[in-house]
Parts: structure tokens; C-alpha cells; sequence
């Protein structure tokens, strides 16, 4: 009988054992590291957080493919580090307070975020890749070209977003009130819709936005805030990652790459002015 127990023993033992080994093995091929060092939360994947949709940055085509400047950008990256890219799709709260780096949904954020002191405490951001100002989106033939114009209005913004901060900002001055949407779409709906009478977002994208809606909406102004738009990756936690990335990007205007992905999204050439 002992010699039964032992054994029943030891072959618990060498099962739990070959459990654990093979627990072991499972959790180390959920990450992984490419031959430059960069960290993966994925292995042979490069976890890109963004918010959609933000056109023409990141958004779905006709097919439900997402595309887009950043995606164009990051798939350089991605190239770069031997890897493809995998797209999660993740409210903008998630991405700018750095929860979503910090959790290991992502190894970056690509998102058409702009870079400031409040984002840059809590992650690591790139060299900046873009450059964005505020835009003053409003119906055609409105006459409100100026925050003092839109007194006793409603003035709609992105939550979360630079535009939201710099509308509040103004607000008790210019005598408007600002009304808040959880994405894009949401924004540009809500100003077609008539429930707001301006909308205030970045340059490029409400631009985007008059292009696929002609004679229906307008830039009636844009307001220069100098802001600038980085990638970013978990604060301390991917140095690799992130010289790969400003590697990209260096190469990228060095070569005529950039330009040519800004020309296709964009349209024209970086630092022309309209």
C-alpha cells in the first residue's frame, strides 16, 4: 500500500509539475521581445491602441478595414520590428490617461494624440509626427467664424480631447456653452443634426470631414495652438520600442516616405499652408 501511495503521489506531483511547466510555457508565449529588445504584450504582434473613428488618422473603409495615417505609420513600425500590427480599438480615456499601456492591452498608442505635459507624466511619447491645430467646424452659410460669435450657442466637442479643452477654456469669456461627445462621428452628427451650432476639433479631421460633405459644412476658422502629435508607449517600461519608433519616423521624412503617406491621407505636402 505505501509503495501504491507513493507512486499515486508522485504521479500527482509529475503531472502538477508538468501543469506548471506548461503553464510556464503558455504565459511566455502571450509576450515576447524582438531582436532589437522592444517589448511585445503579444508575440510576433505589434498591440496598437487607438479610437476610432478618427479620419483620416485611423478608420474603416468601405470593406470594414481599419486604415489611415497612423496605421499607415504603425505599419511601418511594425516592419521595422519583424512583426505584424494588430489594431484594438479603445475609448480615448483609456489611451490618454495611460491605463490602456499600462495594462498590457497595447504596446502603443497611436491615436492622433497630441503631446502635453499632463499625457507626457504618464507615458513616454515619441518624437513628434504631426502637425495639428484647432479647427472651428460649422454648417455652410453660418456666420460664426470666431468663439465670440457663437454667444448664447452651443459650442460641441470631443470628450477627452485638446479641442474640449481649449472650447472650455474660452467659454465663460465668449459667453457659450459646451456640449460634450464621446467620439468624432458623434461630434459631426451632432452639428448636422442641429444640436449644437459649432463643433471644435483638430484641423485635419474636420477638413476631412468638409471634403466627403461638400457645400453641406465649412472651416469657418482655425485657431493655432501649436500642437503637435506623438506615439506613445508605457512610461519607463519600452525604451526599445520607443527608439524604434523615432527611428521609423526619422527614416521615414529622410526618404520620402512621410511625405508620400501624408500626400495619400492628408493630401498636399507637410507645412504647406492653404
Amino acid at each position: 500500500m505505501r509503495h501504491s501511495v507513493r507512486r499515486s503521489v508522485l504521479a500527482v506531483l509529475v503531472a502538477a509539475g508538468i501543469a506548471v511547466a506548461a503553464t510556464g510555457c503558455a504565459k511566455s508565449e502571450k509576450g515576447g521581445a524582438t531582436a532589437s529588445g522592444a517589448k511585445l504584450v503579444a508575440s510576433g504582434k505589434l498591440t496598437v491602441c487607438t479610437h476610432l473613428p478618427y479620419e483620416p488618422f485611423q478608420y474603416k473603409d468601405d470593406s470594414g478595414k481599419i486604415v489611415g495615417f497612423d496605421i499607415d505609420l504603425m505599419d511601418l513600425v511594425a516592419k521595422k520590428l519583424g512583426v505584424k500590427q494588430a489594431v484594438v480599438d479603445t475609448p480615448f480615456e483609456g489611451i490618454k490617461s495611460g491605463q490602456d499601456l499600462n495594462t498590457g492591452k497595447c504596446d502603443v498608442a497611436a491615436a492622433g494624440m497630441t503631446i502635453n505635459p499632463e499625457r507626457q507624466a504618464v507615458m513616454d511619447f515619441s518624437t513628434p509626427y504631426f502637425d495639428a491645430d484647432q479647427a472651428l467646424l460649422v454648417r455652410a452659410g453660418q456666420k460664426y467664424d470666431s468663439l465670440g460669435a457663437l454667444k448664447g450657442k452651443k459650442l460641441g466637442t470631443q470628450a477627452s480631447t485638446t479641442g474640449e479643452d481649449y472650447g472650455n477654456k474660452h467659454a465663460k469669456e465668449n459667453g457659450y456653452t459646451t456640449v460634450s461627445f464621446k467620439d468624432l462621428a458623434a461630434l459631426q452628427q451632432a452639428l448636422a443634426t442641429k444640436q449644437v451650432d459649432a463643433a471644435i476639433d483638430d484641423l485635419p479631421v474636420m477638413a476631412t470631414y468638409v471634403k466627403h460633405n461638400p457645400g453641406k459644412f465649412e472651416v469657418s476658422t482655425q485657431f493655432r495652438t501649436g500642437e503637435q502629435y506623438g506615439y506613445a508607449v508605457k512610461k519607463g517600461g519600452n525604451p526599445k520600442l520607443l527608439k524604434a519608433i523615432n527611428d521609423v519616423i526619422a527614416q521615414a521624412h529622410k526618404d520620402g516616405t512621410y511625405d508620400k503617406i501624408y500626400a495619400k491621407w492628408i493630401g498636399g505636402k507637410p507645412g504647406a499652408t492653404s
